[in-house]
Order: structure tokens, then C-alpha cells, then sequence
């Protein structure tokens, strides 16, 4: 307990730093975005193939990979059907909560939160290979042909999805894993310092953001939305998650708090930049990822203490 006490102290530490230095504007407007920028495209990826390169692929395509899609399956499809036919929104406008509710940030917050309370970078691993590969591309299927008035190819799925920087660092990572193939030192090293970026730029970045935001205006309608997006994350995603691994699968321990950790993750950010772009439930997007991810800790931190 006392070291995943250490590990979430850690990750918070930065994050409040990242706070600071947005509240004195030390790095200017623009910084988070560009923090975030390099993170996403160049120092994520770059840690992912490192992290990945060594890890068990046994261990990746196994319980915690079913885990992670049933749990977010269920999850999602219970919203979906709350928000279509209780709250009565559109399908698309659903479609898109039901992101909110399931979708976790296992890039941004996901990848430090498994290297410093988890202990290693490569059990966010699963989460990563079902959201990126499968779980996102299908809901941007489903919005495109709603929104667009033209259904969407697989060609231009599967071009979105080997577009994703980190897909790509991803699929690169699982290959050096699968074979016996190593980096030349004259791309290893470069790549080591890259990935070395990756944390400390999301958890700034993301410090930086937290003073920027008011959720829950009751003018924008969606407070309900909003209120049960949350909890379908932070209390439902992860309580799924626990009685699929736990009864279904006979997964303890360590295994055990992983994959329940990675379930209880806050709503991923780039669930809120669909939104945007599909011009759908923004404000329900933005208001869950700024309230799951400050509620995110204190739900891990229970999770901690009921696991032992």
C-alpha cells in the first residue's frame, strides 16, 4: 500500500507542478498544447516501442487484453442505451457519451500512472492495443456515417488508424517483442532520451490545464450526462473490470489491481477532441474528462485500499 501510496504521490507531485506553471504562465498559452503535442506524436510513441519491445506478449494478449474490452464493452453499451432511451439524445450525441463513460486516458495518464504506481509501463499495454486498434476506430465508423451523410470505408478506417502516432509505436513495440529483431544503439539510445519526455510532458501539461475549465454549467443542459458519464467511469468501468478478472478469470493480486487501475483510468482526452471534430456532445466530452481525471486519483486510490 505504502508503494502505490509513493506512485500516485509521484505522479500528483508533477502534475502540481504542471499547475504552477500554468497559473504563472511561465511557458506561455500555447504550452499545454504543445506539450501535449510532443508527448502524443513523438515522445509516447518513442517510449511505447521502447516499453513494449521488452515486454511478454504473453502476458499482453492474454486476461488483461479480454479485460479491457469486455469491461469497456459493458460499460459503453449500458450508457449508450441510458442516454438514448432514458435522456432520450440523438444516436450520435449517445454514441459519443457513451465514449465518455468507457474510454480510458491510458496514453496520457495511463502509461506514468503504470510506470510509477504499477511498475511498469508495459501493463497499460492492453488497454492501449483494444482503444487504439479496435475500441476507437469502430465508434469513428459509427460517427462518420452519422454525421457525414456518407458511410465510411475500411479504407479509410484503417488509414485512420495507421495515421495514430500511437498506434504505429504500438504495433513497432509488439513486433520487436514477437521476433528477436533489436534497435542498432544508434537508434535505441536517441529513441531512450525521446521516450524519457513522455511523462513528465503529459503530467505538466496536464497540471497546466486543470485551472482552465468550469464544468457543470447548468446552461449547457447536460449535467445528468455529465454526472452519470463519471460515475459509469470511475465506479462502474472498474467494478466490471474486477468481477470479469476476479470470478470469470481467477485473476489475483498484482494482476488483479492492474487491470482494475487501468479500468478506473479518467475519460481519454481524445474523446473530447472526436467531439470537436464530429461537432457532437462537446460539452458533455469536455466536462467528463476534466471531472473524471481530478476524481481519478482519490477512485484509485480506494481501489488500492479495497484490493490490499
Amino acid at each position: 500500500m505504502l508503494a502505490v501510496i509513493e506512485g500516485f504521490s509521484v505522479v500528483w507531485l508533477v502534475i502540481l507542478v504542471g499547475w504552477f506553471v500554468g497559473r504563472r504562465n511561465v511557458l506561455g498559452e500555447n504550452a499545454p498544447l504543445v506539450l501535449s503535442r510532443l508527448s502524443f506524436f513523438v515522445a509516447s510513441p518513442a517510449l511505447l516501442v521502447e516499453t513494449l519491445a521488452k515486454a511478454d506478449l504473453a502476458s499482453v494478449f492474454a486476461e488483461p487484453l479480454l479485460v479491457a474490452a469486455v469491461s469497456a464493452v459493458i460499460t459503453g453499451g449500458a450508457f449508450l442505451l441510458i442516454v438514448k432511451f432514458w435522456l432520450k439524445r440523438s444516436l450520435a450525441e449517445s454514441l459519443l457519451s457513451a465514449m465518455s463513460s468507457s474510454t480510458a486516458n491510458a496514453a496520457n495518464l495511463g502509461i506514468p500512472i503504470a510506470a510509477y504506481v504499477l511498475g511498469d509501463a508495459a501493463l497499460i499495454a492492453p488497454v492501449l492495443v483494444f482503444q487504439l486498434a479496435f475500441y476507437t476506430p469502430f465508434y469513428l465508423l459509427l460517427l462518420d456515417s452519422l454525421t457525414s451523410g456518407r458511410r465510411a470505408t475500411p479504407g479509410r478506417v484503417l488509414l485512420q488508424i495507421i495515421s495514430n502516432p500511437m498506434i504505429v509505436g504500438t504495433m513497432v513495440g509488439l513486433v520487436l517483442a514477437a521476433t528477436t529483431w533489436h534497435l542498432p544503439n544508434l537508434v535505441a539510445e536517441p529513441l531512450h532520451l525521446i521516450a524519457g519526455a513522455a511523462i513528465p510532458a503529459i503530467l505538466i501539461a496536464f497540471g497546466m490545464s486543470l485551472g482552465s475549465s468550469k464544468p457543470l454549467s447548468a446552461a449547457d443542459g447536460r449535467r445528468s450526462d455529465i454526472l452519470l458519464a463519471t460515475a459509469f467511469k470511475l465506479i462502474l468501468h472498474p467494478t466490471v473490470a474486477f468481477l470479469l478478472g476476479h470470478f470469470a478469470l481467477g485473476m489475483s493480486g498484482a494482476g488483479l489491481f492492474a487491470v482494475v487501475v487501468a479500468a478506473a483510468l479518467p475519460t481519454a482526452q481524445n474523446v473530447y477532441v472526436t467531439a470537436q471534430r464530429y461537432q457532437v456532445s462537446v460539452t458533455v466530452a469536455k466536462d467528463t474528462v476534466l471531472a473524471t481525471t481530478v476524481l481519478a486519483i482519490p477512485a484509485m486510490f480506494a481501489v488500492a485500499f479495497l484490493l490490499g
